[in-house]
Protein backbone atom coordinates (compact mmCIF):
# COMPACT_ATOMS: atom_id res chain seq x y z
CA UNK A 1 0.00 0.00 0.00
CA UNK A 2 1.51 3.59 -1.04
CA UNK A 3 1.25 6.63 0.89
CA UNK A 4 -0.72 9.32 -0.94
CA UNK A 5 1.56 12.63 -1.57
CA UNK A 6 1.79 14.79 0.80
CA UNK A 7 0.56 18.48 1.09
CA UNK A 8 3.93 20.08 1.76
CA UNK A 9 1.29 23.09 2.78
CA UNK A 10 0.11 21.83 6.11
CA UNK A 11 3.68 20.61 7.29
CA UNK A 12 4.60 22.53 10.52
CA UNK A 13 6.59 21.27 13.72
CA UNK A 14 4.68 20.79 16.70
CA UNK A 15 6.53 20.17 20.66
CA UNK A 16 6.99 16.66 21.57
CA UNK A 17 6.91 15.17 24.99
CA UNK A 18 6.78 12.52 27.24
CA UNK A 19 4.64 10.68 25.56
CA UNK A 20 6.31 11.13 22.04
CA UNK A 21 9.46 9.77 23.68
CA UNK A 22 8.76 5.72 22.80
CA UNK A 23 8.16 6.69 19.08
CA UNK A 24 11.07 8.98 18.65
CA UNK A 25 13.37 6.60 20.30
CA UNK A 26 12.06 3.24 18.17
CA UNK A 27 12.31 5.40 15.05
CA UNK A 28 15.56 7.10 16.36
CA UNK A 29 17.09 3.22 17.01
CA UNK A 30 16.09 1.77 13.23
CA UNK A 31 17.14 4.39 11.15
CA UNK A 32 20.67 4.44 13.10
CA UNK A 33 21.33 1.05 14.06
CA UNK A 34 22.79 -0.19 10.70
CA UNK A 35 25.22 3.18 11.58
CA UNK A 36 26.18 1.89 14.77
CA UNK A 37 26.95 -1.68 13.65
CA UNK A 38 28.50 -0.83 10.54
CA UNK A 39 30.97 1.35 13.25
CA UNK A 40 31.11 -1.01 16.23
CA UNK A 41 29.22 1.22 18.19
CA UNK A 42 26.38 0.50 20.79
CA UNK A 43 22.90 1.74 20.54
CA UNK A 44 21.68 2.46 24.10
CA UNK A 45 18.26 3.16 25.06
CA UNK A 46 19.03 4.93 28.05
CA UNK A 47 21.35 7.35 26.47
CA UNK A 48 18.65 8.09 24.39
CA UNK A 49 16.04 8.91 27.17
CA UNK A 50 18.84 11.29 28.97
CA UNK A 51 19.41 13.21 26.19
CA UNK A 52 15.62 13.22 25.29
CA UNK A 53 15.60 15.50 28.63
CA UNK A 54 17.84 18.27 27.73
CA UNK A 55 16.68 18.72 24.38
CA UNK A 56 14.19 20.64 22.43
CA UNK A 57 11.82 17.92 20.60
CA UNK A 58 9.52 18.79 18.15
CA UNK A 59 7.69 16.70 16.13
CA UNK A 60 7.42 16.85 12.46
CA UNK A 61 3.49 17.12 11.02
CA UNK A 62 1.46 17.18 8.62
CA UNK A 63 -2.27 18.42 9.30
CA UNK A 64 -2.60 16.13 12.74
CA UNK A 65 -0.07 13.20 11.32
CA UNK A 66 3.15 12.70 12.52
CA UNK A 67 6.01 11.99 9.96
CA UNK A 68 9.16 12.10 11.94
CA UNK A 69 10.58 14.29 14.25
CA UNK A 70 13.69 16.70 15.39
CA UNK A 71 16.27 17.22 18.66
CA UNK A 72 17.99 20.24 19.13
CA UNK A 73 19.82 21.95 21.10
CA UNK A 74 21.67 25.79 20.98
CA UNK A 75 24.56 27.89 22.23
CA UNK A 76 25.73 31.03 22.02
CA UNK A 77 26.75 30.58 17.86
CA UNK A 78 24.14 27.68 16.32
CA UNK A 79 20.88 26.02 16.44
CA UNK A 80 22.09 22.10 16.18
CA UNK A 81 20.21 19.36 14.99
CA UNK A 82 21.03 16.30 17.23
CA UNK A 83 18.34 14.21 15.54
CA UNK A 84 15.95 14.50 12.11
CA UNK A 85 13.79 11.40 11.37
CA UNK A 86 11.47 10.54 9.45
CA UNK A 87 8.90 7.57 9.43
CA UNK A 88 10.26 5.90 6.21
CA UNK A 89 6.51 5.91 4.40
CA UNK A 90 7.90 9.96 4.08
CA UNK A 91 10.97 10.20 2.85
CA UNK A 92 12.11 11.25 -0.53
CA UNK A 93 8.75 13.37 -0.20
CA UNK A 94 10.41 16.63 0.37
CA UNK A 95 9.81 17.03 4.00
CA UNK A 96 13.26 16.66 5.47
CA UNK A 97 14.54 19.53 3.06
CA UNK A 98 11.21 21.85 4.43
CA UNK A 99 12.76 20.82 8.11
CA UNK A 100 15.41 22.29 7.44
CA UNK A 101 14.35 25.36 5.86
CA UNK A 102 12.21 25.77 8.90
CA UNK A 103 14.86 25.30 11.68
CA UNK A 104 17.12 27.97 9.61
CA UNK A 105 13.95 30.16 10.33
CA UNK A 106 14.15 29.35 13.64
CA UNK A 107 18.27 30.13 13.94
CA UNK A 108 18.05 33.15 12.34
CA UNK A 109 14.89 34.40 14.79
CA UNK A 110 17.16 33.09 17.58
CA UNK A 111 19.79 35.21 15.92
CA UNK A 112 21.89 32.38 15.47
CA UNK A 113 24.09 32.79 12.73
CA UNK A 114 24.67 28.95 12.19
CA UNK A 115 22.55 25.21 11.47
CA UNK A 116 25.06 22.83 12.91
CA UNK A 117 24.64 18.78 12.59
CA UNK A 118 26.62 15.66 12.30
CA UNK A 119 25.95 12.40 10.37
CA UNK A 120 27.59 9.28 9.73
CA UNK A 121 29.64 9.98 7.35
CA UNK A 122 28.45 6.75 5.52
CA UNK A 123 24.60 7.93 5.68
CA UNK A 124 22.94 8.88 2.61
CA UNK A 125 21.07 11.99 4.27
CA UNK A 126 24.42 13.76 4.00
CA UNK A 127 23.14 14.62 0.30
CA UNK A 128 20.26 16.07 1.12
CA UNK A 129 21.95 18.37 3.59
CA UNK A 130 24.56 19.21 0.84
CA UNK A 131 21.75 20.23 -1.36
CA UNK A 132 20.05 22.22 1.54
CA UNK A 133 23.60 24.60 2.25
CA UNK A 134 24.93 22.30 4.32
CA UNK A 135 29.23 21.95 4.13
CA UNK A 136 31.07 19.38 5.48
CA UNK A 137 33.28 21.52 8.37
CA UNK A 138 35.22 18.67 10.01
CA UNK A 139 35.46 15.07 10.61
CA UNK A 140 34.89 13.01 14.30
CA UNK A 141 35.58 9.28 13.66
CA UNK A 142 32.38 8.37 11.57
CA UNK A 143 30.77 11.31 12.30
CA UNK A 144 30.92 14.50 9.16
CA UNK A 145 30.39 17.63 10.97
CA UNK A 146 28.45 19.53 8.54
CA UNK A 147 27.03 23.49 9.19
CA UNK A 148 25.52 25.96 6.97
CA UNK A 149 25.04 30.23 7.20
CA UNK A 150 21.91 31.58 8.42
CA UNK A 151 21.91 35.17 6.59
CA UNK A 152 21.53 37.59 9.55
CA UNK A 153 19.41 40.87 7.96
CA UNK A 154 21.03 44.23 9.65
CA UNK A 155 18.86 46.40 11.69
Amino acid sequence: MSTPPLDLSTLHLSPADAEHLPLARDLTRRAMLPYYQQFGLLWVDEAFDQAWAWREQWRVMAAAQTLGYCSLSQDRQALFIRELHLLPAYRQQGVGAWVLDALKGWAHQRRLPLLRLMVFSSNPARHLYLRAGFEEVGQDGCFLRMQCSVPMLEV
